[in-house]
């Protein structure tokens, strides 16, 4: 979907997404709030997307529309709906919020069309039906679909991107910044740029040697990608099964917090993490915390700890939260950014305490956590808080009404 939250504001304004200025910010944030999008209009005018409102020309005149990502989820369920009315779920994979994998070689001979009239028809369905744009790439594996929509379709009039392993080593071999292309970030194309590597031509000329020697395994899958290749299909993804897997989340605060300030959210957020592991009756083995400072001051700091006995109960996670952060959290310096993640990830069934556990007292408090969690369940997430969340500081009544960080309605 092409600048998909600008496009639904739009849409629900009944606007033109290519003729209206509008941005997705809370602008109650104040002037450095993230633009979460901008409409196509406003990149015509030279506005990038994710900018800060401050980072807006004064000379443009825009809408600003405070993010609703319920809202937006329901437009991506209703497209996401559309796309079954043609195509079985099992060779859809939902990417993002906003974009989707389709393996279209089966239909195109049931629905009498070529790869881009089938393209085009799903275009025209969703415009017609939700009055969203999109584009479309599309390429004879997952990695060249991919790049014919990043890169390709940007330059197309019916904003279709097509490519072939052929067509994509004849028009993108040389094609810089190497950033545009899936999966490499700036540090691996730091990392390509100390070996005379800037783009694709370069990496597939390069020793393979060198290559696993810099990235390790990760090499095969640049290598492949600089030739146009992708064994991995929609099929493979959905018959994935992870090894191990965590359980995280990260909040950005609303303003610079002091240290004791953001030990307190910190809590909060392993309480949460701790309601979702009994909800999903697994135990963890490990907490790491991550501590973001003010802009400009100092790096991040935090660390990891096992636990001396899985568990998923807050009463005995938050000793291990709170020690970590006092241990790792730099005082000197204002708190602007928060994370955590549990690890080791297993089923409730190998919980394990040792001889000093009051095992009467840990199956009493996860009896009561569920009680809790079927009440939030029935009646919302702040029906029930616990003492922390109403201390100065906290984050969790405002944030259980939000969805990834965002206003919710």
């Amino acid at each position: 979907m092409k600048c998909f939250y600008a496009s639904v504001e739009c849409a629900e304004r009944s606007l033109d997404p290519f003729e209206t200025p509008l941005v997705v910010a809370d602008v109650t944030r104040g002037k450095n709030a993230l633009c979460l999008a901008v409409s196509p209009k406003m990149k015509s005018l030279g506005v990038r997307n994710r900018c800060r409102i401050s980072e807006i020309p004064k000379s443009i005149s825009y809408i600003a529309a405070k993010p609703q990502m319920k809202k937006y989820i329901d437009y991506a369920a209703r497209i996401y709906g559309l796309y079954l009315r043609y195509i079985d779920k099992s060779d859809i994979h939902v990417y993002s919020i906003d974009e989707s994998f389709i393996d279209a070689t089966d239909y195109l001979k049931i629905y009498g069309k070529t790869a881009k009239e089938f393209a085009r028809f799903l275009i025209g369905e969703i415009a017609r039906e939700i009055g969203v744009p999109a584009t479309a790439g599309i390429g004879e594996n997952l990695y060249l679909a991919k790049i014919a929509l990043d890169i390709t379709a940007k330059h197309s009039r019916d904003h279709i991107g097509f490519l072939t392993e052929e067509s994509y080593r004849e028009t993108l071999w040389d094609h810089r910044p190497i950033t545009d292309f899936w999966q490499i970030a700036q540090g691996t194309a730091r990392r390509l740029a100390h070996y005379g590597l800037y783009d694709m031509r370069s990496v597939a000329a390069a020793p393979e040697a060198l290559l696993y020697k810099v990235f390790g395994v990760n090499a095969e899958l640049l290598i492949d990608h600089a030739w146009g290749r992708e064994p991995c299909t929609i099929a493979d993804i959905k018959a994935y099964k992870g090894k191990s897997r965590s359980i995280s989340s990260s909040q950005i605060l609303p303003k610079d917090y002091s240290l004791n300030e953001a030990r307190l959210v910190l809590l909060e957020m392993a309480a949460e993490a701790s309601e979702r592991m009994i909800k999903e009756r697994v135990i963890a083995k490990s907490v790491s915390v991550f501590v973001g400072y003010s802009f400009g001051t100092i790096p991040p700091t935090g660390g990891t700890v096992s636990m001396q006995n899985a568990t998923s109960l807050f009463s005995l996670i938050k000793g291990y939260v709170g020690a970590l952060f006092d241990e790792t959290a730099d005082s000197s310096f204002p708190i602007r950014r928060l994370g955590i993640s549990f690890g080791g990830i297993v089923s409730e069934e190998e919980e394990g305490y040792d001889l000093f556990t009051d095992r009467t007292k840990t199956d009493k408090e996860k009896r009561l956590e569920r009680a809790v969690i079927e009440i939030k369940e029935k009646m919302g997430k702040n029906a029930l808080l616990r003492a922390m969340d109403l201390e100065e500081g906290a984050t969790a009544i405002e944030r259980n009404g939000m969805i990834g960080g965002h206003n919710a309605q």
